[in-house]
């Protein structure tokens, strides 16, 4: 410890001795870096304040009706890219800085400096409220800066609102032509299927398989009713063989009167109740209906053509009082063969419609599904392109109304809190703090200077340190006597030392106190 005291006492008398070395260094670096403090250009700055209100009362009323941005989001994407060059270089051009730059060189810097000095960021603490603040050594080429941009930020997100919109309904305008040409094929190609296969359209929506097996039934079911009434037919008819078609009776009247009517007045009668029958449960498309009233026409033809015979008869041909009439059991047993008749045609007409139905239900059933596949991937197609054509077309309504909201209803408004404004006092540099790093280098140069004087070429004080240095044994030493002359030129010595201390100081707290009233005022 005590001999770090004897070095720096050392060093202390090793610079006082060299204080005119330190006292022209401090006055160098002053002089010089007041002037620089002095000689920096003012620099200016402009701001700005602006507020996007994305809160409008349309947006709940118009909900699920028009497409609603993320207003938030889209302002935040252009906030943050709205430095980009493009628009730097607008900027440039709407502030008229692009007319210092005479080069591409120039100009790129121009731009690169208007990237890094131009402040665009949301206030914090706040939604949606922007501040833009620049600098420019000229207070009228930073407002103008500041609002250039400001301009452009506003135009930017309208425009980008509207061009965004036009493009969603070309895009949709587009889409829909391409779906209304799908959606005709896809109709055409429907169209013709149906009538190529007009015959199996009716059938595509039954189950085929349980048809043919129903179909079988029936026809099984035809089949044995004919069977009956062919088994009804031949006991008749063995019957009949064993009757006489005619007996001896009375006269014509009373026969008439025992007989009653005659075999065929009864058969038209017994025909008139079973088509009657028929028509009560078939439709007169049936085959039974029709084989019904066949039969029925047949026999009144023959019912009008025996009265007609009866009527041009001679008298003479029934005068006598024996005559031969018709047997009633054999009239009563062609009654009923002929009724067992009309089953039997009625039943074979049965069973061949049942046949038919069934080869076509079958045939059906090897083709109705490739039909229906094909049917069902037609129908497919064409509910999807009818449901995205559909759906495009609302979304073209919703854009369309988006867009006329949007430019009618001020959805998202941009609200210039703060207009442009500059400062009327410069923001930089800080002389006063400049000032005083002037003084505090100047202050380093003074003791710096000195000090590394005495370091190159030492100086001794005392015989310590001169016999700690030459390491031999110090014999003795011889003091300085000062004379009157002497003791006055250090005197004056002090007093010029002192004088351009006083210089020194009064020069930094003069510029500090003009620097520093001037900044303060703002």
């Amino acid at each position: 410890m005590q001999e770090f005291i004897e070095q720096l006492r050392t060093a202390l008398r090793g610079i006082w001795f060299y204080r005119w070395w330190g006292v022209w260094a401090a006055f160098a670096v002053a002089i010089v870096g007041a002037a620089v403090v002095v000689l920096i250009p003012n620099k200016y700055e402009a701001s700005a304040r602006v507020y996007v209100d994305t809160q409008s009362i349309l947006k709940p009323l118009m909900a699920g009706l028009t497409v609603q941005p993320n207003i938030d989001q889209q302002v935040a994407m252009m906030s943050r890219t709205l430095l980009n060059r493009p628009n730097l270089e607008r900027v440039a051009r709407m502030s008229d800085l692009d007319l210092k730059a005479r080069t591409d060189v120039e100009r790129g810097a121009l731009i690169d400096g208007l990237g890094k000095e131009i402040e665009f960021q949301a206030v914090r603490g706040a939604s949606n409220l922007y501040q833009i603040n620049y600098r420019n050594v000229s207070s009228a080429s930073a407002q103008r800066v500041v609002q250039s941009l400001l301009s452009i930020f506003v135009e930017s997100n309208l425009g980008d609102k509207r061009r965004d919109a036009e493009q969603a309904r070309r895009f949709i305008d587009e889409q829909i032509k391409t779906y209304e040409a799908k959606l005709l094929k896809a109709e055409e190609a429907l169209k013709n299927f149906k009538i190529a296969n007009i015959n199996q359209m009716p059938n595509l929506a039954q189950n085929y398989v349980q048809r043919v097996v129903e179909l079988q039934n029936v026809a099984s079911q035809a089949r044995l009713e004919l069977r009956q009434a062919e088994s009804s037919r031949a006991a008749i008819k063995a019957q009949l063989s064993g009757e006489t078609p005619v007996i001896k009776t009375a006269s014509p009247l009373e026969r008439a009167a025992a007989l009653g009517p005659t075999e065929l007045e009864q058969r038209v009668d017994a025909q008139r109740r079973r088509l009657a029958e028929l028509r009560t449960r078939f439709t007169e498309a049936h085959p039974d209906v029709s084989e019904g009233a066949r039969v029925l026409e047949q026999l009144e033809r023959q019912l009008a053509d025996e009265r007609r015979a009866e009527a041009t008869r001679p008298a003479s041909a029934v005068s006598t009082r024996t005559v031969e009439i018709a047997n009633p059991v054999y009239e009563k047993l062609r009654v009923a063969l002929a009724e067992i008749e009309s089953q039997v045609a009625s039943a074979r007409a049965k069973v061949a419609d049942a046949d038919t139905r069934l080869a076509q239900a079958r045939s059906a059933a090897a083709t109705i599904p490739k039909v229906e596949a094909e049917y069902t991937q037609l129908t497919r197609d064409y509910d999807v392109n009818k449901k995205s054509y559909e759906e495009l077309l609302k979304r073209r309504e919703s854009a369309q109304m988006s867009g006329e909201m949007d430019t009618t209803a001020n959805v998202a408004e941009f609200r210039v809190v703060d207009p442009p404004r500059v400062a009327p006092l410069p923001v930089w540099p800080n002389r006063p703090l400049l000032i005083a790093l002037v003084l505090a280098a100047s202050l380093g140069a003074g003791l710096a200077v000195p000090f590394l004087r005495e370091q190159f070429r030492p100086t001794f004080f005392d015989a310590t340190t001169l016999r700690a240095v030459a390491g031999r044994p110090l014999l003795g030493a011889v003091s300085l006597v000062a004379n009157a002359a002497s003791l006055a030129r250090a005197r004056r010595d002090r007093l010029a030392f002192s004088g351009a201390s006083v210089v020194y100081v009064a020069m930094f707290v003069g510029l500090f106190g003009f620097y520093w009233l001037r900044y303060a005022a703002r």
